[in-house]
């Protein structure tokens, strides 16, 4: 029985296949290690959308050869994709594995393990990439097949429900990443979804690279037609039995109309926490980053979910020092941030990314300015987020319990509220048979903050 150390980067769609290659991996014989012990083969899971991100990726994949110098050495993922030759180059790397074929993991290792065996080969051989398993992703190709039966959180399942992106932001690489969208059979969702029910998870979060496009792909004769099919997914969801709660992923901000919001709305499982995407506060800006929307129309959809919910948690991802964004233009970004009040707010510095419109616009913004401005946003962020905390403070609030921990000497059993806010409850001074379960849906009178740890 051979050992496997898997490592995840990146986003919740990331995850998914990470949680999918390691049933698959389970399931065939591999016995899953802790990624800081030693193994035979080491699968890192990368990513691509940022600088940042491609770094972590090489540090990872380096990591592991440092670990087990004769181990199998595996890069999977959208670093892959995007940065082959220098995957080529890479001593460190053994095997490489494109997107939309994770599902193959175990015969594409296997085929990669005779292959070396029969030509009598150590892991790195001539110090050249060994093995390349990798799919043109700027071609037509159809959805990977994949189904998840159990999560090792237990208590929310990340579902994944389609993959792609057809928008083209002049910032973003990932289409050349991920290919164009390409959407899951709802059945096929939704039969998923009930055997992860089934085995106790009681939190769906929809997760996909663009949800918002989900179903358009389908053509004459599907079932769905763009965010009519998420809404539609999420209402046939709200009917099977054990899922408590159902979440959304980031969404596009002009699918929010009113009809949108209010088929949302009547949806009792679902989540009250949208998270539609920014990027800039600024029309220019907006206009050069190739987004398809303005500040006016983006917060319209804002009203429309706050009419529509009560306080709705509404968080974003912002970009600071685009090209050609001056200080008028970030003001601007800013001003709007605060008018729209933020539960929370993802904030990055914009980082060239190959292939893509921005890396040769004119007007590149230091990264001292970029540092200065992420800065500012950070510290609004902060001030913001913990206003909508706040407003919890002595009232009551049902809370799905997902781990025990210790802080500051005291024992607390933590969760989230259905609007994603982190809530630990002291325990420490009851008897276990008193102490509410891992997994469990409870109600609660907030008091205050606990730590800044809690907080954030």
């Amino acid at each position: 029985m051979k050992s496997v150390a898997l490592y995840n980067l990146g986003c919740k769609v990331n995850s998914y296949e990470m949680d999918v290659m390691r049933q698959t991996l389970q399931e065939n014989g591999y016995r899953i290690v802790p990624f800081d012990e030693a193994a035979d083969i080491y699968i890192v899971n990368t990513c691509t959308v940022t600088n940042v991100a491609d770094r972590k990726s090489r540090q990872m994949l380096h990591r592991a050869r440092q670990l087990n110098p004769k181990a199998v050495v595996v890069a999977a993922g959208c670093y892959v994709q995007t940065g082959l030759k220098a995957v080529e180059e890479d001593p460190a790397i053994d095997l490489a594995v494109g997107n939309n074929l994770k599902k193959d993991i175990v015969p594409i290792l296997e085929k990669y393990l005779e292959t070396r065996q029969a030509a009598g080969e150590s892991p790195r051989g001539d110090k050249t990439l060994q093995g390349t398993t990798i799919l043109d992703m700027g071609q037509a190709c159809e959805y990977e097949r994949m189904r998840l039966k159990q999560t090792a959180e237990h208590t929310r399942a990340y579902i994944k429900i389609q993959d792609g992106c057809n928008q083209f932001c002049s910032y973003c690489a990932i289409p050349y990443a991920r290919g164009r969208v390409r959407s899951r059979r709802m059945e096929d969702v939704l039969e998923e979804v009930r055997g992860l029910a089934d085995a106790g998870c009681r939190e769906m979060v929809l997760t996909g690279i663009h949800i918002s496009s989900y179903g358009i792909d389908f053509g004459p004769g599907g079932r769905c037609d763009g965010c009519g099919g998420l809404v539609e997914l999420a209402e046939r969801m709200q009917e099977i039995d054990g899922v408590e709660r159902i979440r959304l992923g980031s969404l596009e901000p002009r699918i929010i109309t009113a009809e949108t919001a209010g088929r949302l709305s009547a949806i009792e499982k679902l989540c009250p926490h949208f998270h539609l995407s920014l990027q800039s506060g600024c029309d220019a800006t907006l206009k050069r980053m190739n987004r398809h929307y303005t500040t006016g129309e983006y917060y319209h959809s804002v009203e429309l979910l706050r009419e529509c919910f009560e306080e709705p948690a509404i968080t974003t991802d912002v970009i600071v020092g685009f090209p050609g964004e001056t200080r008028e233009e970030f003001q601007r970004t800013k001003k709007f941030l605060e008018k729209v009040r933020f539960y929370e707010m993802h904030v990055f510095k914009y980082s060239k990314r190959a292939k893509t419109a921005a890396a040769s616009m004119p007007d590149q913004v230091p990264e001292s300015v970029k540092a200065q401005r992420s800065a500012e946003l950070i510290a609004l962020r902060g001030r913001q987020s913990e206003a909508f905390r706040r407003r919890y403070i002595g009232k009551e609030a049902e809370v799905l319990l997902e781990e025990r921990r210790g802080i500051d000497g005291r024992i607390y059993c933590i969760g989230h509220t259905k609007d994603y806010v982190k809530v630990a409850i002291d325990v420490t001074d009851r008897q276990e048979r008193d102490i509410p379960a891992v997994n469990e849906l409870v109600k609660v009178r907030i008091r205050d903050f606990l730590t800044e740890e809690i907080l954030m």
